[in-house]
């Protein structure tokens, strides 16, 4: 009886899939939510410098991926210990609390305190691939990671506008409580719809972090996806400070460029949301280490020509096209990652890609200030690309030794 309480055919890792999904879909607008307006609460704060006001905006923004960075290890050692749901559970109602604290905030550094709190009790997405990775038959997990990315996009698409037209109609303050209500309804979904067998494991037998490296079928080829994944999210985040006063170069004085800078920022989550799971069932069949480097090149040469482009609808149209590109990068990391990490470590291996990609959501908007400072708008899209190309080669060089897809059948 025993080893039927714990034998896979009782996960219906499809349902889990699912809940996964609307559970990354929730974080993702709860986090997105505040972010249109969080220089104006700074500035509520009693930060009315334009100068200090610029400088806080950046430092609350920014250190909750900083202290995101910092946790994620600890928390994947905790996951592969005592299992992915509890820590899904333990994330989806810490940042629910932190939320609603927030909205209480009464002073800036009671709020930056509580951005970094937020950092260190975050990872609902990184702990959801990981529940789902070691789950997926593993012929099947490009388009199951694929498709979960697509939740916290998503998420993140709508949360920006929910969060305006709530902002405008109730309040700044008031936004917080309802994204604290949007995530609590996160940790009920997940505490009565998703299930996992996990045994635990014992404190004293936990792999160190070097161990668990030695247990790793390549551990130079994961070393690479963590770069990659960085670089990623500093290729993604380098365009972010200038876009909005890109498009102000493009158009010219226009009545609306707020709502065409949001919809240029936009249109690259929506591609990707489009072709996320249909490159991961590519990736499934043709392998993913193809893809991975093949959409780093196309990613390379669409962001090229958009230093050259004369209007709004030009940089949209590619754009676009970059996202439906990007969509398929880290669903094709994750994917590469599980082929070469046994289910014991799985939870590390996630949490130690997402602390590289935490550093390169920071790296990335410092990256495009400063280049755009010194050289221009038109400047950081070069630079980028580049960045970018760099990491096809630097990929295309780690992976030219086939993945082990026999790995597949390991588990």
């Amino acid at each position: 009886m025993a080893t039927a309480d714990v034998s896979p055919p009782l996960i219906n890792w499809q349902k889990n899939l699912f809940v996964a999904w609307c559970g990354c879909f929730l974080t993702g607008i709860a986090f997105s939510l505040v972010m249109p307006f969080l220089p104006l609460y700074v500035e509520l704060l009693g930060v009315t410098d334009p100068h200090e006001l610029n400088l806080w905006s950046g430092l609350v923004f920014s250190i909750t991926f900083l202290f995101s960075a910092v946790a994620s290890p600890f928390w994947g050692g905790l996951a592969d210990r005592k299992g992915r749901k509890i820590m899904l559970l333990r994330s989806a109602l810490g940042m629910a609390i932190v939320m609603l604290l927030m909205g209480l905030a009464t002073s800036i550094w009671q709020f930056l305190v509580l951005r970094a709190l937020l950092g260190l009790l975050g990872g609902f997405v990184p702990n959801a691939n990981a529940l789902i990775a070691t789950q997926v038959p593993r012929n099947k997990s490009g388009w199951a990671l694929g498709w979960l990315s697509t939740g916290a996009v998503s998420g993140a698409l709508i949360g920006p506008l929910i969060g305006g037209l709530l902002a405008d109609s109730f309040g700044l303050r008031p936004v917080f409580f309802i994204t604290a209500a949007v995530l609590f309804i996160c940790f009920v979904m997940t505490l009565f719809a998703v299930r996992e067998t996990f045994i635990p494991v014992q404190k004293k037998d936990m792999l160190r972090a070097y161990q668990v490296f030695t247990t790793l079928k390549n551990p130079r080829l994961v070393l690479t996806l963590f770069v990659t994944t960085l670089i990623i999210q500093v290729a993604t985040g380098s365009i972010a400070p200038i876009l909005t006063l890109y498009v102000r170069d493009l158009a010219g004085d226009i009545q609306n460029l707020a709502f065409v800078s949001g919809l240029i920022a936009s249109v690259p989550g929506v591609a990707a949301l489009i072709s996320a799971p249909r490159l991961g069932k590519l990736g499934d069949r043709i392998g993913p280490e193809r893809i991975l480097v093949a959409m780093l090149l196309v990613s390379a040469l669409l962001l090229l020509p958009m230093s050259l482009v004369q209007n709004p609808l030009q940089l949209g149209i590619l754009r676009f096209l970059l996202g439906a590109a990007d969509g398929a990068l880290l669903p094709a990391v994750q994917t590469l990652l599980i082929y070469n990490a046994s289910n014991k470590v799985a939870g590390r291996i996630f949490s130690y890609n997402q602390s590289f990609r935490d550093i390169g959501n920071v790296t990335g908007p410092l990256m495009g200030a400063a280049v755009s400072a010194h050289w221009g708008f038109r400047a950081v899209f070069v630079v980028t690309a580049c960045v970018v190309l760099f990491n096809a080669l630097y990929s295309w060089i780690s992976l030219r030794r086939r993945v082990d897809r026999s790995s597949m059948l390991d588990e």
